[in-house]
């Protein structure tokens, strides 16, 4: 009986801890799989289409394509950064700038995901933004800072120039998801773009 109980009670663990593996597998296949699926979305997009949801019933689209060339990151950014797109990819700030145009984008994205890359991050990378009708415009990574979410203010480029901040969730290897802490990445149009930004 004893013996039982115990096969009983390892098979249950054995079973919990598939479960668990299997749940947390399922945020990395969703969040790879979701990249495929936008990138169809943003050819349509870059078509004409405006609005293209990635799958029937998303309530996001595509509104700019992130690439970091030496990180190997080529990224489709989603409208709006509720955590239900966050799953997806990273997410456009309603209120900020429109990425690659005068003032300052913000695009947040999960530290664990596709946001991971911000830890490898240096100044003078380049990041380039591309967005549906514009040229693609080339920023060069100012700095990365550590911020406390309940206090920090980002600044707003004010002199018709384009900025971009790139924003995770901090530390990087934390267990518990939240926390205050934020990995702010700051970005600056290169002196050439800025220039022909500011005069559009």
């Amino acid at each position: 009986m004893r013996r039982s109980a115990l096969r009983v009670l390892a098979l249950a663990g054995v079973a919990i801890g598939l479960w668990q593996v299997g749940q947390g597998g399922w945020i990395y296949a969703k969040a790879l799989l979701a990249q495929h699926l936008l990138q169809h979305a943003w050819a349509r997009t870059l078509a004409g289409e405006r609005e293209v949801r990635p799958w029937p019933w998303a309530d996001t689209w595509p509104v700019a394509r992130l690439r970091v060339p030496v990180h190997g990151i080529d990224l489709i950014v989603l409208d709006g950064v509720s955590g239900r797109t966050l799953a997806f990819g990273p997410g456009h700030a309603g209120g900020s700038a429109r990425p690659g145009a005068p003032g300052t984008a913000i695009v947040s994205g999960h530290r664990d995901t596709h946001f991971g890359f911000l830890q490898r991050v240096t100044p003078g990378e380049e990041i380039v933004v591309e967005t549906p009708g514009r040229p693609p415009v080339r920023f060069h990574v100012r700095e990365a800072t550590v911020v406390d979410a309940r206090t920090a203010v980002i600044g707003t480029a004010g002199d018709g120039t384009a900025a971009l901040v790139l924003l995770t969730c901090y530390p990087f290897d934390a267990v518990d998801p939240g926390g205050p802490l934020r990995y702010v990445v700051a970005a600056e149009a290169a002196s050439a773009e800025a220039r022909r930004i500011g005069s559009e």
